[in-house]
């Protein structure tokens, strides 16, 4: 049985171990909340360690902290990182920090840069990752059959990495908007808040499940829902006054830009 460690347990690192803990790894938890990873670990049958514990035992340790305190976390292990040589992976989900900034800080190190998001806490995560320099297909599998739990996972260049942590990490924020305000919606025309809201989540994932599973453009799709003079036009053509297209464009491309500005580029 594969041990994979996690030193960091707030809500995505909690997620992910979770995850991994389902997949039927031995899960080793450290944090500097004891009691966080106390009853984290009771939670998803896990092992609470301390950090030096957790890179010394495990075969891949995913980095759950704050970017600000990485390189405070990377001095305080060097000395295990560097005993472990090749028999350790470390997988940093430290938004805009780069490889090679990880290179820097655990140089001689394998390393995988991951950006997932919330809904990894339900299995229906989008999980994206770039391998580093010396990370080798067998880390690749392993991060993937850890991770199986978690949702899909897509392997991109790293330049492509903060785009898309636009649409798949801030997108889950921009749907729950979304969702909010077609039940808003509802509320208006009569319908009771709980039913409202329940109606346009389930809406959501089946509208999304179609798109994936039909293989067919968006806009092939909302198409075959406008009938000529119906409701269903009507509605898209008060989007459309409302900018909404362009409006969800800006949002991408403004989390897009401040993502570029977080890691200095």
């Amino acid at each position: 049985m594969k041990k994979i460690g996690f030193i960091g347990a707030g809500n995505m690192g909690g997620a992910l171990a979770s995850a991994v803990a389902k997949s039927g790894a031995e899960v080793l938890l450290a944090d500097k909340d004891t009691k966080k990873a106390e009853a984290l670990a009771k939670e998803i049958s896990a092992l609470q360690a301390t950090s030096t514990e957790v890179i010394s035992n495990c075969d891949m340790v995913f980095l759950g902290v704050k970017p600000q305190i990485l390189p405070a976390v990377a001095e305080e292990l060097r000395t295990s990182v560097e005993a472990r040589g090749e028999k350790l992976c470390l997988v940093s989900m430290a938004a805009g920090v780069t490889l090679g900034q990880l290179s820097e800080l655990f140089p001689n190190t394998k390393i995988i840069r991951i950006m997932p998001n919330t809904p990894a806490s339900v299995e229906a995560g989008v999980i994206l990752y770039a391998l580093g320099e010396l990370a080798n297909e067998y880390d690749e599998k392993l991060l993937c059959s850890a991770l199986a739990k978690a949702g899909s996972l897509n392997r991109l260049d790293e330049k492509l990495i903060d785009a898309a942590t636009a649409v798949s990490g801030c997108g889950p924020a921009f749907a729950y908007m979304f969702i909010e305000a077609l039940a808003d919606g509802g509320v208006k025309c009569g319908l009771p808040r709980d039913k409202a809201q329940k109606f346009a989540a389930e809406m959501l994932l089946g509208a999304a499940k179609l798109c994936l599973e039909s293989g067919k453009h968006p806009g092939e799709l909302k198409d075959a829902v406008c009938s000529p003079g119906g409701s269903t036009i009507a509605g898209v053509a008060a989007l459309e006054d409302g900018a909404f297209r362009a409006t969800v464009i800006d949002a991408v491309e403004a989390s897009y830009e401040r993502t570029q500005e977080l890691s200095g580029k």
